[in-house]
């Protein structure tokens, strides 16, 4: 009589700052248990393959597709999802520049766009070039953020509805405030 394999585990994951231990199966992703499990729908599921960025939330303040990412892999890492960027009833600099400037139409991708760039203003912030970075000696320090640098870093979200030139603009505005930075990001 031989062992029968486990497929499940008690996982404790730490998201917006909360403790939730819950059993998962092995395979349940960590976008799967944040909406079906800890009901926090604001993360959506857009493609299921990590190629649209509707699922992008925070671990350790580094930006991820919570498709890709197992829930099992995620114990013990601060998560953070759309609904935990605010500050009580306080938006979060880059919530509040998506809706000065309508950085979202239909508002699906919108969730995953505001956790994207956050995460990507921490990069920048951080000094991360990215591909269209003129110099990327860590002695340049951060390149300005300038259209183009920002629609690189974002390139990993699409928008369906194409309110791209409104995103730039308030990931924009969000940079400018200086408020959202790698401290923030991680918190």
């Amino acid at each position: 009589m031989g062992l029968t394999p486990s497929h499940s585990s008690v996982v404790t994951l730490h998201v917006n700052g909360e403790k939730h231990t819950l059993p998962v199966d092995h395979r349940t992703t960590l976008l799967d248990a944040l909406r079906e499990r800890l009901d926090l729908t604001g993360t959506k599921k857009g493609c299921d393959q990590g190629q649209c960025g509707a699922c992008t939330v925070l671990v350790d303040g580094r930006r991820t597709v919570a498709c890709l990412q197992l829930a099992v892999a995620a114990e013990g890492r601060e998560i953070t999802t759309v609904e935990g960027v605010a500050d009580g009833d306080r938006l979060h600099p880059v919530q509040q520049a998506f809706l000065d400037l309508d950085g979202y139409q239909c508002g699906y991708c919108t969730p995953g766009q505001i956790c994207s760039a956050i995460g990507m203003l921490a990069e920048h912030a951080d000094g991360w070039p990215s591909a269209v970075t003129g110099d990327v000696r860590p002695a340049a320090g951060p390149p300005p953020l300038t259209a183009e640098e920002i629609r690189e870093r974002m390139s990993g979200n699409l928008c369906r509805c194409s309110a791209y030139p409104s995103i730039v603009e308030a990931v924009a505005r969000a940079a400018e405030s200086g408020t959202a930075t790698s401290e923030e990001a991680a918190a």
